[in-house]
């Protein structure tokens, strides 16, 4: 093989780029942020390996109150869903809202409730299994957990100095 015009043959860079893919796996797996977590309830949840946990968070900030969730980004080892909760006692109470995700990377976008937050609330963005059916159904798309049994969550609240931008 012959070097390309800088002198570095296609071998190397190769080499190199598989060495900075793993170097940010690695990374993403030891220093990858958990999110807010509350401690499971015990029931109804799915226990996953510390590899996929890590690859399971929410990415949002505190809401500006009303009838509107903006997510930032949401990282699923699996096709999943997103489901609102409102706070029910210190845990994920009453379903508000919920949006289905592709395993990966994904846009959050905006994500329409069927209750408006109210200013101070405590809510709970929950990773949620997907059954695949296309509607999410707290009967059969259980909360996804870490090894430790925590369950995959942001928590997040309704807060009028969240920010003009967020306004829902």
């Amino acid at each position: 093989m012959e070097p390309n015009s800088s002198g570095i043959k296609t071998w190397q860079w190769v080499v190199t780029v598989v060495v900075i893919i793993v170097i940010i796996v690695i990374c993403v797996l030891v220093f990858g942020g958990k999110g807010s977590q509350a401690p499971a309830t015990g029931t109804n949840t799915v226990n996953t390996t510390d590899q996929t946990a890590a690859l399971n968070k929410i990415d949002m900030n505190d809401q500006f109150p009303g009838n509107v969730v903006y997510i930032n980004t949401v990282t699923v080892a699996n096709p999943s869903w997103v489901v609102i909760q409102s706070d029910n006692s210190g845990q994920p109470g009453a379903v508000i809202g919920s949006a289905e995700y592709k395993a990966g990377m994904n846009p959050g976008g905006k994500l329409t409730l069927s209750q408006a937050m109210v200013d101070g609330g405590t809510y709970y963005a929950v990773i949620y299994t997907n059954d695949g059916s296309g509607k999410f159904s707290a009967a059969t798309d259980k909360p996804l957990t870490d090894s430790s049994g925590n369950i995959v969550m942001k928590v997040f609240h309704a807060t009028t100095s969240a920010g003009a931008g967020l306004k829902g």
